[in-house]
């Protein structure tokens, strides 16, 4: 048989990635852990394969109409506690093995309160595998026959995969094999740990259906933890160190070229098969942070994340090695996600440490809750809010499986004690909400251009040469350089034998020329042999490269009519998408013209009622403004009255007062009359004058005793003798603060005796602001009286506050001081300031107002005296 030809046909480009329209929902499923021989009440209760039902426990119940409250949940699946392993993996995470083959992404986590199976369910028990070694089982009984060589795909350490060609890759297992410290066992020898070995038996082993046989396949697993919102590499190879310690390193999140989120720096593993991936797993799963609560022995303390990454490129065009093109590498990726479990630190007991990593654990869980309830609102009411996805490492990790396309799945665990039904109830809300969020349906991956079966022939064409060496005896394992010469030497065989070339005699010359000639016949028969092969070689290659084009030729018109359909299909689906967002559109409207109705008929409800309101109120202030008219005009007609009634009453009054005071003035000018004729027949009675005094020679005369005049007024001529200013002090002035209004126009000081009035304001003209300070007011009058003498007027009065703010002045009193000369030697004792040795006293001044109508009434008498003053004094009743 010969080999297929080497030709290679020409390569199509990749068609472009059309545009994904179609959506799928998150799949969720639950699983009823079994109840623990402890715990007595259940409160879950497995009613279909889709739906369970939550019964309050006892001290948790509440009741409505006199029954007891019972919610019930729906899932894609429930799964009882009669539930193998093997059911839950074929229901739950078989579908994303086979798009992790087909070049698709997927998605699976475990969710529910601490306690409640999750980690069981990733991961199992020995003879009770959980999804994660089924699912690495699956991939590796898929692809384990058309995995590459090992180091044939190396990571770029940006997400990325390159390809090296043999030769590199055989350096580089070499370079590995002299890294090692320790001698290097293959993985099927190598003895596994006790606590993973027989994790799945043969029985249990699945396949996937569909594989291209025309690919090569690598698988890379890393496996990190997000431990108190930090992720750390637990496949990071540190050096023990017991004295101190080096803490592992944190990593970040980076964004690759396609916009998708990967923790940089993190370890890929490239393993070749399910025990080394497992064992890798378990070597990671060992570093991983657990603690010992009071509601489980082993919580996790992290967020674990294992990722399966496969990578395929197709073989070159003779089956034998995979293409050296970075273009045609796909990368698809499974991440089987261990969440820790939310748990309440009042329940569980802990302290320091524990605390804050459960509320690490329950902050990063609360921003996955909120991460999906924004996702839904948006898809279901057509909002665009801003999605938290940076608010927790682990939301920002998997934001490209939210927003992006790929398969997504969840797995609620949930144990049925009553202790835990609080927590269980917000489980189930969060998983139903789970379940309205939609994700992009991943596409197929694009077909290259060559011919398929190209692997199978390959071999085919391998398996046919090496039992065509074993029949005629050749060799078998010389590799491919050796396969035409291997193929011609059997046909060798058939040439004639050579004759005998032993020599026994050194002069033999026929042997040799013989054996010569022997050779050269055999040399022309090899020779033919090999052009004839060669023509053969070259009409077979000739007829399959017509075959190949041929083919080629049909599969290019049957990838035209594909690509048709594909664009047919395109269509159709960007019409239903269209179709579809505008429906939802229209339902969006439609509640939208529902609300506004609701809102409409409401404020025209209130519009009514406002309206009969203010009708209302305008009805009772038209009446309070009637109403207000009528008070007004009776109030304007009685102080219209009252006004015109204190009218007359004032005036009555004030006739009253003015003939009151005209009698007391006739009253008190009849008794001035009376006096000043006592005082006049006083004065003309006959008496002899006395004998002129003489004035002593030390005693200064008047004029330099005199102070300086207070005005220029006229004034009488002065008396021979001298008269000292009158100091008096009235006693209803005591305690009260005056007015001594005191004209400009005033007698000599010398002629003028002037009254001194203590606490008293002294101006000439008076003004409002000075009368505001007092409360007496006292007016000086001085005048010639018609004797002759000069008399002194002190008119007293109160000063009163008006109604209007202002000050008023009414009088009570009428003072007069008169100064006259005596002819008789005074009575009363005087009071003087200079005695004279004889005891004649020539000057001085009385003491008080009883004194001066004292001398009054002496000099009616007739007696001789001196210069002296009367007072009359008048009072207002």
């Amino acid at each position: 048989m010969t080999r297929p030809a080497k030709g290679k046909t020409p390569r199509r480009p990749p068609p472009k990635k059309p545009p994904n329209s179609q959506k799928d929902p998150v799949g969720v499923y639950c699983r009823v852990r079994p109840l623990s021989v402890e715990d007595r009440e259940c409160c879950i209760e497995v009613i279909s394969g889709s739906t369970i039902q939550l019964h309050p426990p006892e001290g948790f119940k509440t009741t409505r109409n006199g029954e007891f409250r019972e919610t019930q949940y729906s899932f894609q699946k429930v799964f009882g506690v009669s539930t193998s392993q093997v059911e839950l993996f074929q229901d739950v995470a078989k579908v994303l093995v086979d798009d992790l083959i087909h070049g698709k992404n997927g998605l699976l986590f475990t969710y529910g309160v601490t306690g409640s199976g999750k980690t069981f369910t990733m991961t199992g028990s020995p003879g009770q595998g959980g999804l994660l070694p089924r699912a690495l089982d699956m991939i590796f009984n898929s692809i384990g026959a058309y995995q590459a060589k090992r180091f044939i795909f190396k990571s770029d350490d940006k997400n990325g995969m390159e390809i090296q060609s043999e030769v590199d890759a055989l350096l580089e297992r070499q370079r590995r094999d002299n890294n090692q410290t320790f001698p290097k066992t293959p993985s099927s020898k190598q003895k596994l740990d006790p606590e993973i070995a027989d994790m799945i038996t043969p029985e249990e082993a699945w396949k996937a259906d569909g594989v291209d046989e025309d690919s090569g396949y690598s698988i890379f697993v890393s496996y990190i933890e997000i431990y108190n919102n930090y992720i750390y590499d637990l496949l990071e190879e540190t050096q023990e160190d017991a004295i101190k310690p080096k803490p592992p390193q944190s990593r970040l999140l980076r964004e690759d070229q396609n916009h998708n989120m990967y923790v940089a720096g993190c370890m890929e593993v490239e393993v070749k098969s399910a025990q080394e991936a497992f064992q890798v797993f378990w070597k990671g799963q060992k570093k991983r942070k657990v603690a010992n609560t009071c509601l489980n022995r082993e919580s996790s303390r992290s967020h674990s994340v294992f990722v399966i990454k496969l990578v395929q490129a197709p073989l070159d065009a003779d089956g034998d090695n995979v293409l050296q093109d970075k273009s045609q590498v796909a990368v698809s990726q499974l991440c089987l996600v261990d969440l820790a479990g939310s748990e309440r630190t009042g329940r569980t007991g802990a302290e320091g440490t524990r605390i804050r990593e459960a509320g690490n654990i329950n902050q990063s869980l609360l921003t996955l809750r909120t991460c999906i309830e924004v996702l839904r609102e948006n898809q279901k009411y057509g909002t665009s809010r801003m999605v938290p996805y940076r608010d927790s490492k682990l939301t920002h990790l998997f934001k490209n499986y939210f927003d992006g396309e790929g398969k997504v799945r969840m797995v609620v665990c949930v144990n049925p004690k009553a202790e835990d039904y609080e927590e269980t109830l917000l489980v189930m809300r969060f998983a139903e909400m789970t379940q309205e969020v939609e994700v992009a349906r991943p596409v197929d991956r694009p077909i290259c251009g060559f011919t398929p079966g190209r692997r199978h022939r390959n071999q085919a064409f391998k398996e046919e040469l090496s039992r065509r060496l074993e029949e005629r005896g050749g060799p078998v394992d010389k590799g491919s350089g050796f396969y035409v010469a291997s193929a011609i030497r059997p046909l060798l065989q058939n040439l004639p034998p050579l004759p005998s070339c032993e020599l026994t005699d050194p002069r033999d010359d026929v042997t040799l020329p013989r054996l010569i000639e022997a050779l050269q016949h055999r040399h022309r028969i090899r020779q033919t042999m090999f052009d004839e092969y060669s023509r053969a070689a070259n009409t077979l290659k000739s007829m399959l490269q017509q075959l190949d084009s041929n083919q080629a030729a049909t599969e290019n018109a049957v990838q035209e009519h594909n690509d048709k359909l594909s664009e047919k299909d395109r269509i159709i689906q960007n019409n239903k998408s269209e179709i579809e967002r505008l429906e939802k559109r229209t339902k969006m409207y439609e509640h939208k013209i529902d609300i506004l109705q609701k809102t409409t008929k409401i404020y025209e409800d209130d519009k009514r009622s406002m309206q009969s309101e203010l009708e209302t109120r305008a009805q009772r202030l038209q009446r309070e403004l009637s109403d207000k008219r009528r008070m007004e005009q009776r109030l304007h007609g009685a102080v219209t009255d009252t006004h015109l009634k204190w009218e007359k009453e004032c005036g009555r009054r004030v006739n009253v007062m003015q003939m009151e005071m005209q009698n007391k003035l006739l009253v008190k000018d009849e008794k001035l009359k009376q006096l000043k004729a006592i005082v006049t027949e006083s004065k003309t009675r006959g008496r002899p004058d006395p004998p002129p005094r003489q004035t002593q020679p030390t005693r200064p005369s008047r004029e330099e005793r005199l102070p300086a005049k207070r005005s220029a007024s006229p004034s009488p001529a002065p008396t021979s003798t001298p008269v000292r200013p009158l100091h008096r002090r009235s006693r209803s002035a005591g305690g009260e603060k005056w007015v001594d209004h005191k004209p400009s126009f005033n007698m000599d000081l010398g002629t003028v005796l002037q009254p001194v009035i203590p606490n008293a304001i002294h101006v000439s003209a008076p003004n409002e602001k000075v009368l505001s300070k007092c409360d007496r007011y006292v007016l000086t009058h001085q005048e010639v009286a018609s004797d002759g003498e000069i008399a002194t007027k002190l008119i007293k009065g109160d000063v009163i506050r008006t109604r209007g703010g202002g000050q008023a002045v009414q009088f009570t009193d009428i003072e007069t001081l008169k100064q006259e000369l005596a002819t008789a030697p005074s009575r009363k004792r005087k009071s003087s300031e200079n005695k004279p040795a004889s005891g004649d006293q020539t000057d001085g001044s009385w003491t008080d107002v009883e004194t001066r109508c004292a001398v009054a009434l002496e000099m009616r008498a007739g007696s001789n005296m001196g210069p002296s003053c009367v007072i009359t004094k008048r009072r207002k009743p």
